[in-house]
Formats: structure tokens, sequence, C-alpha cells
């Protein structure tokens, strides 16, 4: 969320703090357990390490995830949803649904093509 940042209405606010090509990835993995950053880096391939760090500190910042340090030999964080990031898990699972059946029909449309 951008700080003294005007929205028009809840879509806008909410696609500011979700939007963009890593985050809604970020948060879809979290929904079932905690991750480590190594975990989330092999989850998402072609995000740099920068790029999920930047990621993960504005998800915090807008306190969707929580990362949590835990004092052991050798330092372990991990990363899990808030209370309010788990309030965008119905839309998160949706949205992976409908773009399943996507990919179904994309797939289905591409081995008709290559069959004509």
């Amino acid at each position: 969320m951008l700080k003294g940042a005007t929205y028009n209405c809840g879509i806008e606010l909410l696609l500011n703090m979700i939007g963009g090509k890593w985050k809604t990835l970020i948060m879809y993995y979290l929904i079932t357990k905690s991750k480590r950053f190594s975990e989330l880096k092999s989850l998402l391939p072609g995000i740099t390490s920068k790029m999920l760090t930047k990621q993960l500190r504005e998800l915090e910042r807008d306190g969707l995830i929580k990362r949590e340090i835990y004092h052991q030999v050798p330092l372990k964080v991990e990363y899990s949803l808030t209370a309010k990031g788990m309030e965008l898990e119905v839309i998160l699972l949706q949205m992976c649904e409908v773009g399943t059946r996507y990919l179904d029909h994309e797939d289905s449309h591409q081995k008709a093509v290559q069959l004509v």
C-alpha cells in the first residue's frame, strides 16, 4: 500500500497490494503451510533472489504475510500468511481453479489445431 494514496474502490487497493507477477503466486504457495525463502524460490522459476526479497518485504509491509525468525544454528526464517492474508485464500484458490480450466481448454484447443 502506498502511504497517502487515494483509492476509488477496494479492488484498486487490493490490486495495489497483490498485483504484479509474483505476489499472488507467493501467497498461493503459502496457503497450506509456512515456507522458507529457498522453498519459495524453487517454486517460482525465473524469480531472482533480489525480486523475491522485494516482494516478500512488500507483502509483509502490507500485513499479508509474516516473517518468523527461529534463533537456531543455522538461522531459520519462515514466511506464512497472516489472518489478513488468509482472507484472500478463497480468491487465490478460485484463481487457480479458473486458470486450470483455461489451461485445460488451451491444451484441448492446441491439440485440435495440431490435428488439422
